[in-house]
């Protein structure tokens, strides 16, 4: 089928090197022409090249796509988490969200085996995938193009809308319908002015739940910043102290060795 096909060349184009590309694309093309397969031709045709970037990623999918499904299950719990406000587990699975995509952008470069590599737009792709699913679809297919950002976390909450219609009554006789009143009219204003009040106090319900979530990410965002420095800190206190008593050893060594001499 031309779909598994075509599968196949994605497959090998961008799990290969950047600078690799055209040559393949151009082999995979020819190759299709040569088959008579004019659809698979056309469709390789129109790949395009990925960046640095986009192929690190792309090469993990493809390479280590258990390493990937990990990280998208791990993008699903912190979506449902912050969807339901669960702050305890959002501070642990945000701090783990800092270490799995550190280890796997590194991963990819090690994949790659380059020494140099945009380790900080891989980052930023692994984040996005992280945060948003459509995003985590494209990751997980292994043929992105350009590198990904996310710029926020978690769904927008969208106002629940009611319809709300009268009922009509069915009966053997129609009633002639009369010309409205002027009450009739006040109270359709009325009314209207009510679900108007209504559909505003709804959305600036809205408003203020998405900025509330907003607020409590950065802050446990905050909150995991300063307790990895903490602990940062922590680790160089101890440094320093061996340190410390490392050259006093040195200098009560060399102290007696003086006085020995002399």
């Amino acid at each position: 089928m031309v779909d598994d096909a075509l599968a196949a060349v994605v497959a090998r184009l961008y799990s290969a090197p950047p600078e690799d590309f055209v040559a393949i694309r151009s082999e995979e093309v020819a190759k299709a022409r040569k088959a008579r397969d004019t659809g698979l031709a056309a469709a390789v045709g129109k790949l395009r090249k990925p960046t640095v970037a986009a192929w690190l990623v792309n090469l993990l999918a493809h390479e280590r796509p258990d390493l990937v499904e990990e990280l998208l299950e791990l993008g699903e719990r912190l979506r449902d988490a912050q969807r339901d406000l669960r702050g305890a587990e959002l501070r642990e699975l945000s701090t783990r969200r800092r270490a799995t995509v550190s280890a796997l952008a590194k991963e990819a470069a090690g994949l790659a085996g380059r020494d140099t590599a945009p380790l900080t737009e891989v980052e930023g792709t692994l984040a996005a995938a992280l945060a948003d699913a459509a995003v985590a679809a494209a990751v997980r297919e292994g043929a992105l193009t350009k590198s990904l950002e996310y710029t926020g976390f978690g769904e927008t909450p969208r106002p629940q809308l009611r319809l709300v219609q009268g009922e009509q009554g069915v009966g053997t006789v129609t009633a002639k319908r009369s010309a409205p009143t002027q009450d009739d009219r006040e109270q359709r204003a009325e009314a209207r002015r009510r679900e108007e009040e209504r559909r505003r106090a709804e959305e600036d319900h809205a408003r203020a739940v998405k900025q509330a979530r907003r607020e409590l990410m950065t802050a446990l965002q905050q909150l995991s910043d300063a307790e990895t420095a903490k602990s940062e800190a922590e680790r160089a206190v101890a440094a320093a102290g061996k340190a410390i008593r490392s050259a006093e050893k040195r200098v009560k060594i060399a102290q007696d060795a003086l006085a020995d001499l002399s």
